[in-house]
């Protein structure tokens, strides 16, 4: 029986989680995290979305992101991924859990608890002390106006 389709909103926001199966590590390196963003750019310029936080974790992703066709660009991201790692990493099958979380943000009240949420990974796991300290997120892009790898899309609302 097929998969029920996504309900998306015309322009809508989402926070996508994506996480590695059985809880697998899918970012072994620095390399890894930068293809996944390399990715990303890749397939944001092809699907014309809006990326307004990002951070992969050692295996999971969070994105936040604004798209009409987030289920496209998600297959294209997860898929390249996944055989970029098959390959470098010699091994066969999934690497991801399932389809991709997706929850609706309602941009003028629930966004900046989710952007916040996001960025703060990686201190609430206790990779790093302070948001800024994490390379791999959106946070030194936005806050610190550091290299953002093409990625952070303005807050135009």
């Amino acid at each position: 029986m097929p998969r029920k389709a996504r309900n998306l909103v015309k322009n809508g926001c989402y926070h996508v989680i994506t996480r590695g199966i059985d809880q697998m590590e899918t970012f072994h390196c620095d390399e890894d995290r930068r293809k996944y963003l390399h990715l990303l750019h890749k397939y944001k310029r092809k699907y014309k979305f809006k990326l307004y936080a990002w951070c992969p974790m050692p295996n999971h992703v969070h994105l936040m992101i604004s798209s009409d066709k987030l289920s496209k660009a998600m297959q294209c991201i997860n898929l390249s991924y996944s055989q970029y790692h098959n390959h470098k990493y010699d091994r066969k099958g999934y690497l991801w859990q399932d389809r991709y979380k997706s929850y609706s943000i309602e941009k003028d009240k629930y966004f900046a608890n989710v952007l916040q949420y996001i960025e703060y990974n990686p201190v609430r796991a206790r990779i790093v002390e302070n948001p800024e300290d994490y390379p791999w997120s959106s946070y030194r892009a936005r806050v610190l106006g550091k290299d953002d790898f093409g990625l952070l899309d303005p807050i135009d609302f």
